[in-house]
């Protein structure tokens, strides 16, 4: 959470009236990615690595292009993902880990997101965690659920 004592990392849940099989699809085919993330060539492969392509955040110093890296997954449980910026502005570089973990609740899904790696005493990583609080709450997941809800 943002008041999160821990400034390495960034914690959200949300639950998602749809079933984990559902909420899998949505977070591990690439073009349904693209519609609450952003585009990118993914492909659920321990080792595969990609880029996805989205908005220059130059409060935060993130040039808009992600090179990721599938790190693990147990499917519809957990997916984790290496996040770096492809191209950061100066003191802006970011080695981040992204932990997806669904969980059956009622006829629905908890999912658990885990943000982490942010450097505590680097403010410009520090800003980008509380910018990215933010958006994984309002404008991340709120679009995986739109998402899920129209598939």
């Amino acid at each position: 959470m943002a008041d999160d004592p821990d400034p390495t990392v960034v914690r959200v849940d949300q639950f998602l009236p749809h079933p984990p099989a559902k909420v899998w699809r949505a977070l591990t085919e690439p073009e349904l990615i693209a519609r609450w993330l952003m585009p990118g060539d993914f492909r659920l492969e321990v080792g595969h690595r990609y880029t996805m392509r989205g908005l220059a955040v130059p409060a935060t110093g993130f040039s808009g292009t992600v090179r990721a890296e599938v790190l693990a997954f147990e499917p519809e449980r957990m997916l984790r993902l290496g996040w770096r910026d492809a191209d950061p502005a100066p003191g802006a570089q970011v080695d981040w880990t992204i932990t997806w973990t669904l969980r059956a609740e009622g006829r629905g899904t908890r999912l658990f997101v885990v943000h982490e790696g942010f450097d505590p005493d680097n403010p410009v990583q520090q800003r980008a965690r509380q910018i990215m609080s933010g958006g994984w709450r309002s404008r991340v997941l709120t679009a995986l659920r739109d998402t899920v809800d129209h598939m």
